[in-house]
């Protein structure tokens, strides 16, 4: 990088807010090359703009392809790590190494159409079995919110088994509860050791604290830690402190409703039934194992981008995802999914590559229109493509006059529901996160 470059993005980089966020190493092409998270913006990205910087073997190649930078600010440091993971999760950019897989992270799940409610740490709240639970989370912290329920189990008992307890079961006053009875951690509803109406009063207390300010229970545990510090019981404070440590952690979580994580937080209950109902309702002649859908997103008419993405035997397959920046028009959406059609399907188009057994379009009949003009040019012809509107969630499928309805809870239409919210996640996510920076701007 030439000192004049090197000069003019280490004035910019020091005129950023003096907040936590995120920041986007771009090159000359606009795309992104890297993702990182700040505690203090100035601070941390003016550091690579310093003539002295080393970023180590692979990132310090990456100085030389940066032509600007984007930000955007958080409300604290666990959104930024939140902001930063779906970014990576998005772009993929080239230089990041880290949060490029599909780890996820954890949410406390709390089990409440059971009798007896259990509590769980899982990185799945769409899961079957999870259905009607209260979610908390995303929690930025595994090992903090693991140690914060070993200490608030002895407080409130909870179950964390994964026993079917029914009230009405008899045979429950025989059974062997666990060890976890003994030592007063659990009230053991596995042996009818408590009724239904006090362990749910428990429950709710715990719900209570956790969506709640935790200031009196952390008031008490920070003066037996003085205490045993001025007993010179070292070892017992040192377990207070991280005890308290971890609770406190229990505030650095997202909302779900903020969708940092849709991939795993909601998705229909079973691939298998879904791919066999779809066929069905198609009237196709083989089984569907590979679907994949197309989507258009815009930043105010302009930054178009189309998205593709791929689910195999109902399930994301993360790395054939495609974005596509839309090169001919800025705001029409029957010729960017044209475009989009051409580039993503030319090669499956001249038989050097596999069709999908469904392509799906989101929109009406007249997206899926743009889209079979597209295929119009190709020599091969794909299997089966529909559109799905959104207001009414009727399925427009080529070959066919009239719409296809489904009831509500089809598993089918489920199925294609979830790969066309993933598509227009795929799509939109950074131009939201784009709209939120020029609103906090405008702010």
């Amino acid at each position: 990088m030439d000192a004049e470059k090197l000069q003019s993005l280490s004035a910019k980089a020091r005129a950023l807010p003096k907040v936590p966020g995120v920041y986007l190493m771009k090159d000359k092409n606009g795309i992104v090359l890297y993702v990182g998270k700040a505690r203090i913006l100035p601070n941390r990205v003016s550091t690579y703009f310093q003539a002295s910087t080393d970023l180590g073997p692979k990132k310090q190649l990456m100085l030389d392809q940066i032509d600007d930078f984007d930000h955007i600010e958080c409300k604290g440091e666990c959104e930024a790590l939140l902001t930063e993971n779906r970014l990576i999760k998005d772009l993929h950019p080239k230089f990041n190494e880290r949060m490029t897989d599909d780890r996820t992270f954890p949410y406390l799940i709390i089990t409440m159409r059971e009798d007896f409610p259990g509590v769980f740490i899982s990185r799945e709240p769409g899961a079957s079995r999870y259905k009607g639970a209260k979610i908390f989370g995303p929690f930025t912290s595994v090992y903090a919110l693991r140690d914060a329920m070993k200490l608030l189990q002895r407080v409130f008992k909870f179950r964390t088994c994964e026993l079917d307890i029914r009230e009405n079961d008899e045979k429950r006053r025989f059974f062997r509860p666990c060890l976890l009875y003994p030592i007063a951690q659990c009230t053991a509803p596995c042996a009818a050791k408590i009724s239904k109406e006090a362990y749910r009063t428990d429950i709710d207390r715990f719900i209570k604290f956790i969506g709640s300010k935790r200031s009196v229970m952390l008031k008490q545990m920070r003066a037996e830690m003085l205490e045993a510090s001025e007993a010179r019981d070292y070892e017992k404070a040192a377990v207070l402190r991280d005890q308290i440590h971890s609770i406190e952690k229990l505030e650095e979580r997202g909302k779900k409703s903020d969708g940092w994580q849709p991939e795993i937080e909601s998705f229909y209950v079973d691939p298998a039934k879904g791919l066999a109902s779809l066929r069905r309702a198609l009237n196709m002649d083989t089984d569907i194992r590979c679907v994949e859908c197309i989507d258009i997103a815009h930043l105010q008419g302009e930054q178009t981008v189309g998205s593709k993405v791929c689910f195999v035997d109902g399930r994301p397959l993360k790395n054939e995802y495609r974005r596509f920046k839309i090169r001919t028009v800025d705001n029409d959406d029957y010729m960017a999914i044209r475009e989009v059609v051409s580039r993503a399907y030319r090669e499956a188009g001249a038989a050097n590559q596999l069709y999908p057994d469904v392509v799906i379009i989101d929109g009406g009949k007249g997206q899926l229109s743009a889209a079979m003009q597209a295929f119009a040019q190709f020599d091969q012809k794909p299997p089966m493509v529909i559109a799905l509107a959104k207001k009414e969630e009727l399925i427009f499928a080529m070959n066919r006059e009239e719409p296809i309805r489904l009831g509500r809870e089809n598993p089918g239409l489920k199925l294609c529901q979830a790969a066309r919210d993933e598509a227009h996640r795929f799509a939109q996510h950074y131009h939201h996160l784009l709209r939120k920076k020029k609103a906090i701007g405008e702010a």
